[in-house]
């Protein structure tokens, strides 16, 4: 039986990344809104509570009865989840003199604690709250303190329950990954199972039992996700399985024919369908970014159906979705805030079960996965592209001539970035988490030669993040933005200007529209 620590959230910002932390770990977990605990679920070892954007004594906070999962599970709770806990059995949580936000020392801490183990004198963890713990339950005990923080770790007398009111998740905590691995590992008993082979061979397994002999269908997307996805299922049930991929004319220069490749030399059974025409025709006019989102998404399933509907007795669909979907799409509530970039509605539409054997992976364990199943590099390692393409990247109304254009300064831009090697010696391509080109909605006065031009321009846009939530803009080397700024102006016809964005998110957003 898979172990699994479950992590209920309160909404913090940062409830994937200690999900992400623990895979760290090799341990599996579950993150869940708060309130839908698995009461049933024999495979529990433990619970972490989550920070939430809320005050412990907010109206509208976020509470749970812990009445069950107390002395029967080990606990952790951090920050909200700290404060929550200290308040709810007799403690008082107050609002701080000032916001408590940054790095800190803890000063003091019991070298003992099993929360402890390994810890070295000088630790520096990081705070992010308004609110602090000014008194403790009769039956809790402080066990770290910093400079300001009176209460900044502690322990139930005699019992597996603790809180800190710091974040351990966060890569400012320097020993935070060691203090989440003390409680997993150390208290709670994770055998540390959890890897990439471990989930290919589990999930072959489970694939093989789940899908029999029945057919399966896959709208490949030439992604990270669906391409991994279509590895693992073809490597489960072989020719059972159909993929199917979509060109609407919006993907990066070459892409369709160039991924087609890679599919067929991974052995895999792929239709290619060119619906660029189509779709050029139905975009034809709109600049409103929604709705261009939703004639391709309307138009994608159009054509999918279209070509499913010829594999006769198909009863799957499967589909690369990843569990930061799943996790974005729902909010603590369980209600759909925001729904997934896969194809939504075929499966009823279709009368096809669905079948997602990356939905409870992240991102970079999609990547460890890929690898796992002998993927070639420039598959896994692929910067994330929208499901919409270059339309989002087309500020305004599409046409053909305007994806050419984008398109040629797109793959300068993405060439270059393979090519230029940082001192570290990887690429600029490796270095940023996400790049490409934007077309703007406007034009501008340029001399070529002897003449006065009239033509486009494009901003460059490149992003660090470890999980996209966030992300920084990539302070590229000069030399480097030269180079590519001179190559576009100079090959790609229409153009005759080069920006660069430098905003990060928040508040803007890593995509233009």
């Amino acid at each position: 039986m898979q172990q699994k620590i479950i992590i209920l959230d309160f909404g913090s910002q940062t409830t994937q990344l200690i999900g992400r932390r623990l895979r760290e770990l090799d341990t599996f977990c579950e993150i869940l809104p708060y309130n839908q605990f698995p009461f049933d679920d024999p495979s529990v070892i433990g619970v972490i509570l989550s920070g939430s954007p809320y005050s412990v004594y907010d109206p509208e906070a976020f509470q749970i009865d812990l009445t069950e999962i107390r002395g029967k599970y080990p606990i952790l709770g951090i920050c909200y989840g700290a404060q929550y806990m200290a308040q709810l059995y007799g403690g008082k949580v107050e609002p701080a003199g000032t916001r408590e936000y940054g790095r800190a020392n803890l000063s003091t801490f019991e070298h003992e604690n099993p929360l402890f183990k390994g810890f070295s004198e000088s630790s520096q963890v990081w705070m992010s709250h308004g609110d602090t713990i000014t008194a403790l339950p009769d039956t809790f005990r402080c066990i770290a303190s910093t400079e300001k923080v009176r209460y900044a770790a502690y322990q139930a007398i005699d019992e597996p329950l603790w809180g800190v009111q710091f974040h351990p998740e966060a890569f400012h905590s320097t020993q935070g990954l060691l203090l989440l691995k003390n409680f997993v590992v150390d208290i709670c008993g994770s055998n540390q199972d959890w890897s990439p082979a471990s989930f290919v061979e589990t999930t072959v397994r489970q694939l093989k039992e789940q899908l029999g002999s029945d057919k399966v269908i896959l709208g490949l997307s030439g992604g990270v996700d669906s391409s991994v996805a279509a590895v693992l299922l073809n490597k489960a049930v072989g020719n059972q399985l159909t993929c199917i991929f979509v060109d609407h004319g919006l993907l990066r220069k070459n892409e369709f024919e160039d991924v087609l490749k890679d599919y067929e030399g991974l052995g895999l059974n792929v239709i290619g369908v060119n619906a660029r025409d189509k779709f050029y025709r139905e975009l034809a006019g709109v600049s409103e970014p929604e709705k261009k989102r939703k004639i391709i998404g309307k138009e994608f399933i159009d054509v999918f159906e279209a070509e499913a509907g010829k594999i006769k007795d198909a009863r799957w669909l499967a589909q690369g979705t990843i569990y930061p979907d799943r996790i974005e799409s729902l909010n603590i509530t369980g209600k759909v805030i925001k729904s997934h970039h896969n194809v939504g509605g075929l499966p009823e539409k279709m009368n096809l079960r669905l079948c997602e054997p990356l939905q409870w992976l992240f991102k970079d364990e999609v990547r460890r996965v890929g690898r796992q199943l002998g993927m070639p590099e420039h598959l896994i390692g692929r910067h994330p592209f929208p499901g919409p393409g270059l339309a989002v990247r087309i500020l305004g109304d599409i046409t053909p001539e305007k994806v050419r254009i984008l398109q040629d300064a797109d793959d300068i831009f993405i060439r270059n970035l393979r090519e230029w090697e940082t001192s570290d010696g990887v690429s600029l391509y490796e270095a940023v988490w996400q790049a490409g080109v934007i077309l703007l909605p406007v034009q501008s006065v340029g001399v070529m030669g002897d003449e006065r031009t009239y033509e486009q321009a494009v901003a460059l846009r490149a992003v660090t993040s470890t999980d996209a939530m966030s992300a920084d803009w990539a302070h590229l080397p000069y030399e480097f933005l030269a180079k590519v700024s001179n190559e576009i102006i100079s090959r790609v016809k229409g153009v005759n200007r080069v920006t660069y964005d430098i905003s990060s998110k928040p508040p803007a957003t890593i995509e233009w529209e």
